[in-house]
C-alpha cells in the first residue's frame, strides 16, 4: 500500500518502542508505518505527499482530557483573551482598544485564561482602570472562580443598581453609600458570575459557526487533535450543540470531540440523565464527534466549589441520596461518568456511594473517573484503584497555586494533586486544562506545570518526587487521555493502526530549557491524515485561511493566546538589542526583561504580537 503522506527527516516521538523514529507513513487516516527514512520512503507512490520534517520534533496529537471547547467555541469570537499577556499595561491597552471598536449593545468580555501573577505588575486591574479604559462600552472581566469586575456601563446593561436586592448566591460589593462598585464576589459559589455573564448578547448563528471553527483551529495551533468536552454550565443538551453538529455534518471539524452531558438544574439531575439515556448512548457518533458519557456535573449537591480564597465548602446532607440515584441509573445503563471533585472530603463521600452501588450493580469494565482531585489522600486513591476508576488532572493549580499556599500552606500544596502517586498505583491518569474560563487552553502551559511543578507566576509548588519527566507528561497528554474517552489503543501513539493525529513542534520539547516548554507551539498539525494547521516553513501546506466575524471581533486584532511573532521580530529588530525595551538577542531568540508598569505597546515596540 502506497502512503498518502510521509513525513521524514524528523525526530518522531512514538510513545512506544522504539521511542523515536525518523519517518512516519500515513494512509486512510491512520499510521501505516514508522521507522528509518529509507525504509519509510520506500512506501512512496506517485500521489504521495512527502514532507521534509527538517529535523523538527514530531509528537502524537495532544488530547486534553478535560476542557470546554463546545461552549468555548460559541463564544471565542466575542472574547478578548489575556492568556499569555505578560503585562497588565498591555492587557488594559487591549481592553481600551477593543472597547473603542465594539459596537452597542455588545460587550467586551475577558473570560478566563489569566491570573494576575502572570503580569509583570503582579496585580489585578482596578475598577477605576477598567472604567477609564471603557467608559461607555460594557466590560465583564472574569477572574478565576472568585470574582468578576464590571464597569459602570456593564452594571447598567445588566440592570444592577443601588436598589437591587441582595443576591441569594453571590455578593455584589457596595460602597459606603450603598452604590454597587462593579465587583461581583463568588460566595458561596460562582453562580452570580456565570448568570451575570449569560445576560450579555450572543453571536448570531453564522458568527457562532465561524467562532467555533476559529477556536478549534486555535487549538490546532498548539498541537491539540482531540479534546474531551466536560460539558458546562449554560451548555444545555441538545439545544446548545446545534453549531458543533452542523460543523460535523459539513466535515468542518478540525479536532476530535468526545462530549459529556452536564446536568443544568438542581433537583432535576436524575430526570435529565433518564431522558438522555433514552435519547442517545455512549459512543454514538464517529471518531471525530461522539457521546462520551455523563458529567462532570452529576448532582449539584456534590459539586464542591474550588475557590481557594474561601474555606472548603461542606456538601449538603442530601448529597449521598441524590448521587446514589444518578449513579445507579448510569451504571444500570452502562454509561461512563465523570465527577468534578476538588477536595478529599467530597471524594470520600462520593466513594461511599460508588462502593454501595457497586455491591448491587458491579462497575466492572465501566470507564468512570474523578476530575481535579487536588487534595485527595492515598487511602482514596486505593479505593479508586479497587473500583477501576481513573483521575483526570488539570493545571488549575498553575493559576491558583498562590492562593492555595496562602490559605493552606506550602507543605499542603506539595501534592495538589499527587500525580506521581497515582501513576505508581497504576490508576489511569489523563492530563488537561479545564479551559477556558479559568485555565488557559494552551497545553504546553499544563505540560510545563507537570514537569516543573511551577505556577504561571513562577511559584514552585511540588518537590521533585511529585513532578514528571517530559516523556511521562507527554504520555498523560496523549495515550493517557485516550482511556477517558474509551479509545485506548486507537489514539495517543504514532504506531501502525492508530489514528494519524500528530503535531510538528516549533522547537524540541525534549531538550529546550524547561521555561521554554510553555512557549512551544505546533508548526504543522495533522488530524486523521489531514493537515489542519500549518505555519513557518510548512505555510504552503496550510488550509485556507478563515475570515473572522463579526468584523469587531477581538480575534481579528489579537488572535487568542498571546504569542511571540517571528515576523515581528524580523521586522523590528535587525540588530542584537532594542534600546526602547532593553530586549537582547542570543541563540535562543529575543529575551524579555521585566518591564514593570510599562507595556510593550506603550514603548512603541512590536517585539511581541498578540
Amino acid at each position: 500500500m502506497s502512503a498518502e503522506t510521509i513525513i521524514h527527516n524528523a525526530k518522531i516521538a512514538t510513545n512506544g518502542v522504539p521511542s523515536f523514529v525518523e519517518a512516519v507513513a500515513i494512509g486512510n487516516g491512520k499510521i501505516i508505518g514508522t521507522g528509518k527514512n529509507d525504509e519509510i520512503l520506500r512506501q512512496r507512490g506517485p500521489e504521495t505527499k512527502v514532507i521534509d520534517g527538517r529535523g523538527r520534533t514530531v509528537i502524537p496529537g495532544l488530547n486534553d482530557s478535560h476542557m470546554h471547547p463546545i461552549r468555548g467555541g460559541l463564544n471565542y469570537n466575542m472574547e478578548l483573551r489575556w492568556d499569555g499577556v505578560s503585562s497588565l499595561a498591555d492587557a488594559l491597552r487591549m481592553l481600551k482598544e477593543q472597547a473603542a471598536r465594539t459596537p452597542a449593545p455588545q460587550w467586551v468580555r475577558v473570560i478566563g485564561g489569566w491570573t494576575e501573577f502572570q503580569f509583570a505588575e503582579r496585580r489585578m486591574p482596578t475598577l477605576d482602570e477598567i472604567n477609564a479604559a471603557a467608559p461607555d462600552t460594557p466590560v465583564f472581566v472574569l477572574h478565576l472562580y472568585d470574582r468578576a469586575l464590571l464597569n459602570a456601563a456593564a452594571l447598567r446593561a445588566v440592570g444592577y443598581g443601588k436598589d437591587s436586592p441582595e443576591f441569594p448566591a453571590g455578593e455584589v460589593q457596595r460602597d459606603s453609600r450603598g452604590n454597587l462598585t462593579g465587583l461581583l464576589i463568588a460566595k458561596p459559589n460562582a453562580n452570580i458570575l456565570y448568570s451575570t455573564l449569560a445576560r450579555g448578547p450572543k453571536l448570531s448563528r453564522e458568527d457562532q459557526l465561524n467562532s467555533s471553527r476559529l477556536f478549534f483551529r486555535e487549538l490546532n495551533r498548539f498541537g491539540l487533535t482531540s479534546v474531551i468536552d466536560a460539558g458546562g454550565g449554560f451548555q444545555n443538551y441538545p439545544d446548545d450543540y446545534g453549531v458543533v453538529n452542523e460543523l460535523h455534518r459539513n466535515g468542518e471539524l478540525s479536532i476530535r470531540l468526545a462530549y459529556n452531558l452536564f446536568t443544568q438544574k438542581p433537583k432535576q439531575e436524575l430526570s435529565d440523565f433518564q431522558n438522555w439515556t433514552k435519547l442517545t448512548k455512549p459512543g454514538a457518533g464517529d471518531e471525530f464527534y461522539r457521546v462520551n458519557g455523563a458529567g462532570e456535573m452529576l448532582v449539584f449537591s456534590a459539586a464542591d466549589f474550588e475557590d481557594f480564597l474561601v474555606a472548603r465548602p461542606d456538601m449538603a446532607p442530601v448529597m449521598e441520596s441524590e448521587l446514589k440515584a444518578v449513579i445507579r441509573h448510569l451504571v444500570e445503563n452502562r454509561w461512563p461518568f465523570r465527577m468534578h471533585a476538588t477536595y478529599n472530603e467530597t471524594i470520600s463521600r462520593a466513594l461511599d456511594v460508588y462502593e454501595e452501588v457497586n455491591r448491587e450493580i458491579p462497575f466492572e469494565g465501566l470507564h468512570w473517573f474523578f476530575d481535579h482531585c487536588e487534595t485527595i489522600t492515598d487511602r482514596n486513591l486505593e479505593r479508586i484503584k479497587k473500583l477501576g476508576g481513573g483521575i483526570a488532572v488539570q493545571n488549575r493549580m498553575a493559576f491558583q497555586g498562590e492562593y492555595f499556599v496562602e490559605r493552606y500552606g506550602a507543605q499542603q500544596a506539595n501534592r495538589t494533586p499527587p500525580v506521581r502517586r497515582m501513576l505508581e498505583m497504576g490508576i489511569p491518569v489523563g492530563a488537561g486544562t479545564d479551559a477556558t474560563r479559568v485555565s488557559s487552553y494552551n497545553p504546553f502551559v499544563s505540560l510545563h506545570w507537570l514537569i516543573t511543578g511551577k505556577t504561571v507566576g513562577g511559584l514552585s509548588l511540588y518537590p521533585e518526587e511529585n513532578r514528571l519527566d517530559r516523556s511521562e507528561a507527554l504520555k498523560l497528554y496523549t495515550a493517557g487521555s485516550s482511556w477517558f474517552s474509551t479509545e485506548e489503543g486507537k489514539k495517543g501513539a504514532l504506531a501502525p493502526g492508530q489514528l494519524a493525529d500528530l503535531a510538528v513542534l516549533s522547537a524540541d520539547y525534549f531538550s529546550v530549557p524547561e521555561e521554554e516548554i510553555k512557549h512551544l507551539e505546533s508548526v504543522l498539525t495533522i488530524v486523521g491524515g489531514k493537515i489542519v494547521y500549518a505555519t513557518a516553513e510548512f505555510s504552503k501546506l496550510a488550509p485556507q485561511a478563515l475570515p473572522v466575524s463579526p468584523d469587531w471581533s477581538p480575534v481579528k486584532e489579537y488572535g487568542g493566546y498571546a504569542k511571540r511573532s517571528n515576523q515581528a521580530l524580523g521586522a523590528s529588530h535587525s540588530a542584537s538589542s532594542c534600546q526602547a525595551t532593553g530586549h537582547t538577542r542570543n541563540e535562543n531568540g529575543w529575551q524579555l526583561p521585566v518591564l514593570g508598569e510599562l507595556g510593550l505597546w506603550e514603548l512603541g515596540c512590536d517585539c511581541f504580537a498578540f
